[in-house]
């Protein structure tokens, strides 16, 4: 069994410990105690070295403890003989400052709106818990962080108890284990057990930011950041707003409105755009079918190819559709990236488009159909594209 060193003293950064037993590779070991806490609770493993070989991962085993190691150990430092571990200190206390700042976060949510945490996961960029609740507007969201802020200022002590689960009461949420509870308490605020590293006070956490708020399952999943994070984001936020206030050459507080009236611009902008290109596509399927010389069977066939990447666009519908609204006509226009065709027929013509081109493309894997006046549809490699196309070309 491996003694928890991190139960009684998360500020524990070195010790020294007996290797019990060692795999035969010498990449997996275990101690008779450790201060490197395994990935559980929502928490992530510490790092660090052991016996001079870093630690790249820490496994509960339920009664002990595996180090997995990126290197064997020295053969002097083999079972029965004690090696010094050193954690990983940013690390720790950083998962420290998230961890508590979680049990901060949702004792709030359950102070202010009874809404209580579903679970908790703690990222290398951010944090989330889910809050049982169909929604949480950002209003409420900041009287959390307003609420969160003044319990941090008041350094409430963070103490850890060991309590017989069928006496321990008032938790925040009730314990499924039997037997002793590791008992994590926030003054006057909260009490959950929980296995997890913690601060000794409230004012440790640092700052707690909420970042995203999602609707996850019918709940609200909260994203949030705490301590020398939250420092990281508040001003990889403050480099962002510099830029975007750079570019439109105005403050922070314009910014917003500033974009929304550029975003609307380039929409009708790009509206305007497209209705000039369906025109001028129009204009050219007119063209081409004047200019197009009908076959022996007096119809009028065009074949276009399509060069450049992208799917085939509402231009090119409008280009196949004048074409063939000149009468005994058909286009075919032949798209390579992505593999895909569209086939436009006249009345006259004796082509039903859509029957002709779904027949084409099912014989070669594809899919897509339309009506007798036009038809599209896709294929799954260029091979398959070149097949259909052979055979559409020649259509009669």
């Amino acid at each position: 069994m491996t003694e928890r060193l991190y139960y009684s003293d998360s500020y524990l950064s070195e010790f020294r410990a007996r290797v019990i037993e060692a795999g035969s590779d010498g990449l997996r070991v275990y101690l008779d105690r450790t201060a490197f806490y395994p990935t559980s609770g929502g928490q992530p493993f510490d790092l660090g070295t052991l016996g001079g070989s870093r630690v790249i991962e820490v496994a509960d085993e339920e009664d002990r403890i595996a180090h997995l190691l990126d290197a064997p150990l020295a053969p002097e430092e083999v079972e029965g003989v004690d090696v010094e571990g050193r954690i990983d200190w940013s690390r720790r206390f950083d998962h420290m400052q998230q961890h508590t700042g979680q049990h901060l976060l949702s004792a709030v949510f359950e102070e202010l709106y009874s809404m209580p945490t579903l679970s908790f996961h703690l990222g290398v960029e951010s944090s989330t818990i889910d809050v049982g609740g169909p929604a949480l507007d950002a209003d409420r969201a900041a009287c959390v962080e307003d609420r969160c802020a003044e319990i941090v200022a008041q350094a409430r002590p963070v103490s850890v108890t060991y309590e017989d689960s069928s006496a321990a009461s008032g938790l925040r949420k009730e314990s499924q284990r039997g037997g002793i509870l590791r008992i994590v308490s926030i003054e006057n605020l909260d009490r959950s057990a929980c296995g997890g590293t913690h601060v000794a006070s409230t004012a440790e956490i640092g700052p707690l930011l909420i970042r995203k708020l999602d609707k996850v399952r019918g709940n609200v999943r909260v994203e949030f950041v705490c301590g020398r994070r939250a420092l990281r984001h508040a001003r990889r936020d403050y480099r962002l707003l510099s830029e975007i206030s750079r570019e439109l050459s105005a403050p922070f507080e314009r910014a917003p409105e500033l974009i929304a009236a550029q975003s609307a611009r380039v929409k009708a902008l790009e509206k305007s755009s497209q209705r000039l290109a369906i025109e001028l596509a129009t204009r050219e399927g007119h063209e081409l079918h004047a200019s197009t010389a009908p076959d022996a069977d007096g119809v009028r066939r065009l074949t276009h190819y399509i060069t450049q990447r992208g799917p085939i666009d509402d231009a090119m519908r409008a280009r196949a559709q004048a074409f063939v609204a000149g009468g005994a006509a058909v286009f075919l226009a032949i798209c390579e990236d992505p593999p895909s065709l569209l086939l436009a027929a006249s009345p006259d013509s004796g082509i039903h488009a859509g029957d002709r081109l779904k027949a084409a493309l099912a014989a070669a894997g594809g899919r897509g159909g339309g009506n007798p006046a036009l038809a599209q549809g896709s294929l799954p490699s260029a091979d398959a594209l070149s097949v259909v196309t052979g055979a559409l070309v020649l259509l009669r």
